[in-house]
């Protein structure tokens, strides 16, 4: 796989419609974006976006006023799967933007500055199939994992044997943060801006996540 930063530069050089040679450029100076996508489902190559929310970042607050929200009107059925999770139905994207509208308009809200996401290389790769058939290439944002950054600070110097938990409600709950309706893409991208606004506030501390002390389980016996 090539690494992000050579398919950076190679669509920098190849990219067609000058008009976004903005995305290159680094964003202000102390800001990221929290960003988040539902699906019709879990394939990259069979499933399209249907709503997509972010969220600016500057130092360590949270504009909720300077959002991004849309709703796309999929190619692809919803997965029954799908809908179970997200609980969004055809007849509720119905009335959405096609995605050829919707993402030059994130991209302009997006500009280049660095996307925070929870697993964002999936979201990102659902942008990307969109992004190069629109403009010939993928995103060339940094991107900031909040469960490598929870990884970090609870995990970092675990013993070997020790039991990983990066789900989203683990970190919601050792960060103390309010927990949304979760599966909502504006309600996902906003509890992810805290987990990393605070991941962030106890890494530049130094400070850690607490582990529960691990007992060891007692070896069976032959009677």
């Amino acid at each position: 796989m090539v690494p992000r930063a050579l398919k950076r530069l190679f669509h920098q050089a190849t990219i067609g419609d000058q008009s976004y040679r903005f995305m290159f450029k680094p964003g202000p100076p102390g800001e990221v974006v929290s960003f988040d996508c539902e699906t019709t489902g879990l394939d990259v190559r069979h499933n399209d976006i249907i709503t997509i929310a972010a969220i600016r970042i500057r130092g360590d607050r949270i504009l909720t006023s300077e959002r991004f929200e849309a709703v796309v009107r999929p190619e692809a059925r919803i997965g029954v799967d799908a809908i179970k999770i997200h609980r969004l139905r055809e007849m509720d994207v119905a009335a959405g933007n096609r995605i050829q509208k919707v993402i030059p308009e994130f991209l302009h809200f997006i500009g280049g500055r660095p996307l925070v996401g929870y697993y964002v290389d999936f979201d990102v790769r659902m942008i990307d199939k969109e992004l190069i058939g629109l403009k010939g290439i993928e995103l060339p944002n940094k991107l900031i994992e909040v469960s490598k950054l929870y990884y970090e600070r609870k995990y970092g110097d675990a013993p070997p044997g020790t039991t990983i938990d990066l789900s989203f409600a683990s970190i919601l709950r050792d960060l103390d943060l309010p927990v949304l309706d979760q599966h909502d893409a504006f309600n996902d991208a906003l509890m992810t801006a805290m987990m990393y606004v605070q991941l962030r506030d106890m890494r530049q501390r130094g400070v850690r996540i607490p582990r529960q002390r691990q007992t060891e389980r007692p070896q069976a016996t032959i009677a």
